[in-house]
């Protein structure tokens, strides 16, 4: 009599990381891969920067392919997650770290600029959110972005808080309506962070004077970030979920 032999077989994990071309999306995407997840990095105009990232994961071993694609573009975010789907079996993590940044007053503010940074930080998330909302598998994460400038309430942050307030709000309704799914819906918000955006047109006294903000003397570093997005998306975070994580040295 024949016996049945099964195989069982181990299914790759993925993830997709918008703005995963540089600074805190960049090292999401190479913490995620370290912690063995194949990466689809999206990126919208810097194909170097994301081929560089590509090719870093693939020196240490992981598994990874670019994509172009504008988060507030429908068919160029579900194209990044048919290339994941294609490459990789499916999508179990999604992080947003794609966003846009314009400083100004209220009473100054161009306001087509806001409309730049809404399409961006506001219609992107959603974007970005509901195509994981349609295709993380089970036992999934769906990770976005904030900022601790809401706490701070600061000058000048007025336009780029509300875009994150928006992400926020968002985060525990999805969290709500993937009931029954086992996927988790969070949302990062880091303090000052030692990324070229961020520091761009700073100068050495204004850094100084934000890294004292924390307790620990320092700014934030990309990898600190992505830690708390591997942590999300790792098994001992499952229990957190509808959450805004504010990982910012205790500057709030």
């Amino acid at each position: 009599m024949s016996k049945e032999i099964i195989v069982a077989v181990e299914t790759t994990r993925a993830a997709v990381v918008t703005g995963g071309s540089r600074g805190i999306g960049r090292a999401v995407a190479r913490r995620l891969a370290a912690d063995g997840l194949a990466v689809a990095v999206g990126y919208t105009s810097r194909e170097d920067a994301a081929a560089s990232a590509v090719a870093e994961i693939r020196a240490a071993g992981g598994a990874a392919v670019a994509v172009r694609a504008d988060v507030a573009e429908e068919e160029q975010v579900a194209a990044l997650f048919d290339t994941a789907e294609r490459e990789f079996g499916g999508v179990d993590v999604v992080v947003n770290a794609a966003g846009r940044m314009v400083l100004a007053p209220v009473a100054e503010l161009d306001l087509d600029a806001l409309d730049a940074l809404h399409r961006t930080n506001i219609r992107g998330a959603f974007v970005v959110s509901q195509q994981g909302a349609r295709r993380v598998r089970t036992g999934g994460t769906i990770v976005n972005f904030s900022t601790s400038v809401l706490g701070l309430s600061t000058p000048g942050y007025g336009a780029y808080a509300a875009s994150k307030g928006a992400v926020e709000a968002l985060t525990l309704i999805l969290a709500r309506e993937l009931r029954g799914r086992d996927v988790t819906v969070n949302t990062v918000a880091p303090g000052p962070t030692a990324t070229d955006l961020f520091l761009d047109g700073k100068d050495d006294r204004t850094i100084a004077a934000l890294a004292a903000l924390s307790p620990q003397d320092r700014l934030g570093t990309p990898e600190d970030i992505a830690a708390v997005v591997a942590f999300l998306a790792g098994p001992d975070g499952r229990w957190v979920n509808g959450q805004v994580l504010r990982a910012n040295g205790a500057v709030v």
